[in-house]
């Protein structure tokens, strides 16, 4: 196959016409060791300690480059650390790239085993409580949620999400519609450029608590906060029949009734 190109457009003209089949849009991410550099110069470790939980946060947007190989973690460590920053200023995305490599690590040991649930559920559930199938309506974009449908439209034609937009699409999926969390996890790695199954799949399993010790969730104040509610204002759900509305204790009992509320209550454990 060919290897080079003389620009991106004829690229995407080779590979139109090698795959014809192919659907969807072309991703506005630009492959490459030159490009994958280029980010990596523009990474903000002060903007990005404060800001990653935000939509609009300072995130690096590296990590296809990571998934595929074209950057590796320690070459991403060592050009953070040759910056000169304290240690506080780039701590927070050095732990990102810790759980990255923890991720690997446990894929390397358990290899398959990453699709199978490592713990039970500490959702009062047991796995065959939850369903097989995705709903249409979550792949169509149809909930009548604005959120979750442009979560899902942003999958499926972008083929990247934002790290909190994927925890939070995946909790709806698994707590909300009570759906396993494999068939969620597989539905990701479809779409998604920097779709790695082990950090996928594990963090699919965390938000399930069968790799935590609690479920994560969230609630409509949390997607308010930092999507600057640019759903939530103009949602016919807003003032009454959202399902995300509540505290998280009142959330609690209504997702997990069988479950304990736990005396530990943090929510905002992201990563990437």
């Amino acid at each position: 196959m060919q290897r080079e190109f003389a620009s991106r457009e004829d690229l995407i003209a080779y590979v139109t016409q090698v795959f014809p089949g192919a659907k969807g849009a072309v991703s506005e991410t630009v492959g490459g060791r030159r490009a994958a550099l280029h980010k990596l110069a523009q990474l903000q470790p002060h903007a990005y300690g404060d800001t990653r939980n935000y939509l609009d946060g300072a995130v690096t947007h590296l990590s296809p480059y990571l998934r595929h190989g074209v950057l590796t973690l320690a070459e991403v460590r060592d050009y953070l650390q040759s910056q000169g920053y304290p240690w506080s200023v780039v701590e927070p995305f050095l732990r990102q790239l810790a759980w990255r490599d923890y991720w690997q690590k446990l894929y390397e040991q358990w290899g398959e085993g990453i699709w199978q649930d490592r713990e039970p559920y500490k959702t009062g559930f047991t796995a065959a409580d939850y369903g097989e199938e995705l709903p249409a309506d979550i792949t169509n974009g149809t909930t009548g949620l604005l959120c979750m449908d442009s979560f899902s439209q942003e999958l499926q034609t972008t083929g990247y999400l934002h790290n909190h937009v994927r925890l939070w699409l995946a909790a709806y999926i698994i707590h909300w519609r009570r759906v396993k969390w494999q068939t969620g996890a597989a539905w990701f790695l479809m779409h998604l450029l920097d779709g790695d199954p082990a950090s996928n799949n594990l963090s699919w399993q965390w938000v399930a608590s069968t790799f935590s010790v609690k479920p994560y969730y969230f609630n409509q104040e949390n997607l308010a906060r930092y999507t600057q509610q640019k759903w939530c204002m103009s949602c016919p759900h807003l003032a009454k029949t959202c399902p995300f509305l509540g505290s998280y204790e009142q959330l609690h009992k209504r997702l997990f009734p069988h479950a304990e509320f736990p005396q530990s209550h943090s929510r905002l454990g992201t990563r990437r």
